[in-house]
């Protein structure tokens, strides 16, 4: 059997769970390289550009799960009116994004300690198509066209590696900062890839249908709000050990968070396959248990996997991945696995009430995921102590997120594999 025939036989959704765990393993690939080739000093201007995206990225993937939503609910005439208004949006915050980080690259240079100004003008410029390619990937995720929206992921986080890796072994004298910053922005053009032409379609013939703006907005601002609170969750823990503990400690954490995140990062496949489906079962009057129940299982099982293995065999992946130097962290390897698990749960939870149109829990949700802030600052004695309470602090919100559902559900339980 050849790769072609190998290709059409498998299933968009395996297809693009095999696509999110290769692109996860490339993008992990990406700074461990960078780390190692780099050394620390030029490692941390290329982790400052890397934070910045991160950072951004609670708004670009608000416009894609927004995008994503309404791709489902809406059609004909009035789709094309949505998608004229929110790509008129996302590139407004992508001009306004960019043009700020732009004209003020002097000012970050000072802030940040870089090297050079010009990497913050290489990056802003680059935004605008970050949030165009948001929006692109919420309508592939809405039609559900795994397939082509896998495609977006790849290309991107290959063009990124290749790109980067090759000029900086190839021109070593070319400051490594401007290399990064031009691949981010070369990969944000090859995300595009493959682009729908519908996005710029002007649809004049239906300019009488009238578009309800409200509840879009409604949606976008609740959406941003607990993507933000996603943003402070999964960066709070390292910046408060950075502040708390000396830079030996606090570098033998950001590996282990770094390692740790990868059930959060993988379980986010399954957030992307719930979302657009759900909508479609609530837009037909169908039962949104049993896929819910699906992802959740299948959640768990992947979290469960990890975490044995990071509890069985914790030195041996923390010397694959950073070498020898790294080892006393090793024995808080499947403990912060664990922490990371209970949050990608309960953030399936979180979007299945975003999808369902309940914005409260999803609210509470947030608040309550930002406790973990509060448990570390009254209670870090030791770097075991930070992981114990985001323990303690995910198992609040979990139990919270499942207390809401069974008590505003009555659930018949069905084979989450059915």
């Amino acid at each position: 059997m050849n790769l072609k025939e190998t290709y059409k036989k498998i299933g968009p959704e395996q297809f693009f769970m095999i696509t999110i765990l290769f692109v996860n393993a490339g993008n992990y690939l990406y700074n461990l390289l960078l780390g190692r080739i780099l050394g620390p000093a030029q490692f941390a201007d290329a982790a400052i550009l890397i934070t910045l995206l991160l950072v951004l990225s609670f708004v670009g993937m608000t416009f894609q799960v927004v995008t994503a939503k309404y791709a489902v609910l809406f059609e004909g005439g009035i789709l094309n009116q949505f998608l004229k208004f929110i790509f008129k949006n996302a590139l407004a915050f992508g001009l306004l994004f960019g043009f700020l980080v732009v004209v003020f690259n002097q000012q970050l240079q000072q802030i940040f300690h870089t090297k050079t100004a010009s990497m913050f003008v290489i990056f802003g410029l680059g935004l605008p198509l970050y949030f165009v390619m948001s929006i692109n990937r919420g309508l592939y995720q809405g039609k559900n066209n795994l397939k082509d929206l896998s495609k977006t992921y790849y290309f991107e986080m290959l063009c990124r590696l290749i790109l980067t890796i090759a000029i900086i072994l190839l021109f070593p004298s070319i400051q490594s900062s401007l290399v990064i910053a031009f691949g981010i922005l070369i990969s944000f053009i090859f995300g595009l890839i493959p682009f729908q032409k519908s996005i710029l379609n002007k649809d004049n013939d239906h300019q009488n249908e009238q578009l309800d703006t409200k509840p879009i907005i409604t949606f976008f601002a609740l959406t941003a709000f607990y993507e933000l609170t996603q943003i402070i969750i999964n960066n709070s823990d390292i910046l408060l050990v950075k502040h708390y503990f000396d830079n030996e400690q606090a570098g033998l954490y950001a590996s282990l968070a770094l390692i740790g995140r990868v059930v959060y990062f993988v379980a986010w496949m399954f957030v992307m396959l719930l979302l657009p489906k759900v909508i479609q079962l609530k837009k037909d009057g169908a039962d949104t248990l049993p896929i819910l129940l699906k992802y959740v299982f299948y959640i768990v099982l992947l979290s469960t996997i990890i975490v044995l293995g990071a509890f069985l065999f914790p030195e041996l992946v923390v010397k694959i991945m950073f070498g020898e130097k790294y080892l006393p962290i090793a024995f808080l390897l499947w403990k912060y696995a664990l922490a990371t698990s209970i949050f990608a749960v309960a953030n399936i939870f979180a979007y299945y009430f975003l999808s369902i149109n309940k914005y409260v829990p999803v609210i509470i949700s947030a608040i309550l995921g930002l406790a973990q802030i509060i448990l570390i600052v009254l209670f870090h004695n030791s770097l075991e102590q930070v992981v114990i309470m985001q323990i303690i602090a995910m198992i609040i919100l979990l139990a919270f997120q499942l207390s809401y559902f069974l008590i505003n559900r009555n659930i018949k339980v069905k084979s989450p594999l059915n």
